[in-house]
């Protein structure tokens, strides 16, 4: 991943509401949810909602699909992955004990 997209990613979440959808995104894939159902569940405007899940597809963090009358939206997990590992890409420095503890508490999610 290049800077820019980290940049973009990271700035897109760097928002209350839009980190609470994206993590909320997450929690429900693969199926994934129609845009009107997070508005609701985290009680936002449906019109900014959609403000915010633009800004999150923009940024590559989101997928939409349209079923019928409704827009599926799904965190996309390989942009995920991508900026995890941006991040954390040279954390250990050629020492991988130092991000066991990381590593460690990934583990158990996946």
């Amino acid at each position: 991943m290049e800077s820019d997209l980290a940049i973009s990613a990271l700035g897109a979440l760097a928002q209350g509401t839009r980190l609470d959808v994206f993590r909320l995104l997450v929690r429900h894939e693969p199926v994934g949810m129609a845009a009107g159902e997070i508005a609701r569940r985290l009680e936002v405007p449906q019109n900014t909602m959609s403000a915010h899940l633009g800004i999150l597809a923009r940024a590559g963090l989101l997928r939409s699909e349209r079923q019928s009358r409704s827009i599926i939206y799904r965190a996309d997990l390989e942009r995920l992955r991508d900026l995890t590992v941006f991040l954390v890409k040279d954390c250990c420095a050629g020492s991988p004990d130092v991000c066991a503890p990381l590593v460690a508490e990934l583990t158990p999610c996946c």
